[in-house]
């Protein structure tokens, strides 16, 4: 069906990293980034855009055995708590490459911050012994495409 359509090179789901302040995360997923346009009702029953976008949230997961990156968001956590820090808010960037390496695209998540963790998954000793994620519910003002 889509066989001749889809040209080489795609930028497959699981090849992508994120860097905040030099840090690039090890991250086992993220879920969609997905920027809204606020919209305005007019009197005539139509809608207006209203020139800004909603604020993003997405969750990403990281592995709990990873202690530098662990230290570097519980830092930042505590840094977007009371008293919070001024400088809370940082600029990140994600980038998504091509099988090859050859292709990407960027993206930059600015006023972007940890709204809250999730240790998951629900620890039992029935597990089988699956890894703990440290998983984050981040919040960013807007995403820029880079490239």
């Amino acid at each position: 069906m889509l066989k001749g359509k889809v040209k080489p090179d795609h930028l497959p789901a699981n090849k992508f990293k994120l860097i905040v302040e030099g840090i690039e995360y090890t991250i086992l997923s993220i879920s969609g980034l997905e920027e809204t346009l606020q919209v305005v009702d007019l009197p005539d029953r139509t809608r207006a855009s209203g020139g800004q976008t909603e604020p993003i949230e997405f969750t990403m997961s990281i592995p709990a055995h990873h202690d530098v990156e662990v230290a570097a968001m519980e830092l930042w956590y505590r840094q977007s708590k009371d008293p919070v820090a001024p400088t809370y808010k940082k600029l990140g960037v994600l980038i998504i490459e091509s099988l090859s390496g050859n292709k990407r695209r960027s993206y930059s998540l600015i006023g972007l911050f940890p709204a809250g963790r999730t240790i998951a998954p629900d620890l039992e000793m029935a597990n089988e012994g699956a890894m703990v994620e440290l998983q984050w519910r981040m919040q960013c003002d807007h995403i820029e495409p880079l490239t």
